[in-house]
């Protein structure tokens, strides 16, 4: 079990990640020839994103020669559709719909997951009692049909020690599934737990506890840049321009929490309140994964195997194939 009430601990954590339409924001006085690159988003503005805005803030783009515009996206899905189709120079979406989406013919490729411990989770309200899956039985679970939570669902309670049985799960909309925990209609919720928890709290003002999945056996690699293979091969020194000055964005970022959602909500629009934003940023930033000395974004093949495995057994992932299908793991590799 995790609760928000562990957000002070969260941020010890910081010190060890190293140093190397709608709402747009891009860097004021980018040098001269610099290329314009948009950056369309998995969802709304919320504190993962931070570190896109802080970068833009303190020129880390335009050093890299790199206008950057950041577009709000429509959910990771929709992202990896905008790239494949070209309507956008990068998308950050979640890894699991980006493997559905490249097995079904879409043109594009990971080019660096930045949160390698998945933010997979099941949400509850403190009072609820929920410590642990065994406390799971019995109770009433939202989730949304055709995301990857909701399919390996099963695959955890078994791998708990729960059936399908033992719980009850309830078919919700993504955009209905707080309002449903906090109205008490269902016990507990399939969903980001960086995102959502502190945003639960924001609106309910009730302590929220939360089963990461990494933590109790099943982990799948989470969000990063997805580029279209167009680009890869057309500007292969901008995409790779393009990943340094995030892997930069995310390492500064991650040392400066209060900076990076200064300047979030000075540049983004319709962003949560500060101290939303606060916590969804210092919740994200161990799931970096990184060791001391570590670059964020750079990917070990084994992880891609693992949640590549995940999807075809519980997923209905088909024609799987090897990591390089999916991830070019050239671009970020020299941090």
């Amino acid at each position: 079990m995790r609760s928000l009430g562990y957000t002070a601990a969260v941020l010890l954590l910081v010190g060890t990640v190293a140093a190397c339409g709608g709402s747009d924001a891009e860097q004021p006085g980018a040098a001269d020839g610099a290329k314009t690159v948009n950056l369309t988003l998995n969802w709304v503005p919320y504190g993962e994103h931070a570190p896109f805005y802080y970068g833009v803030k303190k020129g880390f783009y335009d050093a890299e020669g790199i206008k950057l515009t950041i577009k709000p996206g429509g959910g990771s899905g929709k992202t990896i559709q905008a790239v494949a189709q070209e309507q956008t120079d990068f998308g950050w979406a979640d890894t699991p719909p980006l493997l559905k989406g490249i097995t079904s013919g879409m043109k594009v490729k990971s080019v660096g997951v930045f949160l390698q411990k998945g933010p997979a989770s099941i949400e509850s309200l403190a009072e609820t009692g929920i410590k642990a899956p065994a406390d799971l039985k019995g109770k009433t679970v939202g989730g949304t049909p055709g995301d990857a939570i909701y399919a390996t669902f099963p695959a955890w309670l078994k791998a708990n020690g729960l059936s399908e049985q033992d719980v009850k799960v309830v078919n919700l909309d993504a955009a209905g599934k707080i309002a449903a925990l906090a109205e008490g209609k269902v016990d507990a919720i399939q969903g980001f737990f960086h995102d959502q928890a502190p945003t639960i709290e924001a609106k309910t003002g009730k302590d929220v506890d939360y089963l990461l999945y990494a933590d109790w056996g099943m982990n799948m690699l989470g969000t990063g840049l997805v580029v279209n293979e167009n680009t890869l091969s057309k500007d292969p020194d901008m995409v790779k321009a393009f990943v340094r000055a995030t892997q930069r964005s995310w390492s500064e970022a991650a040392k400066d929490i209060p900076g990076a959602v200064d300047a979030m909500a000075e540049l983004a629009e319709n962003e949560p309140e500060k101290d939303v934003l606060v916590k969804q940023l210092t919740l994200a930033v161990p799931l970096l994964d990184v060791a001391a000395g570590g670059t964020p974004g750079v990917n070990a093949e084994a992880k891609w195997t693992e949640t590549i495995n995940l999807m075809t057994q519980y997923a209905e992932l088909g024609d799987p194939g090897a990591p390089s299908k999916y991830w070019d793991g050239s671009y970020g590799s020299n941090g």
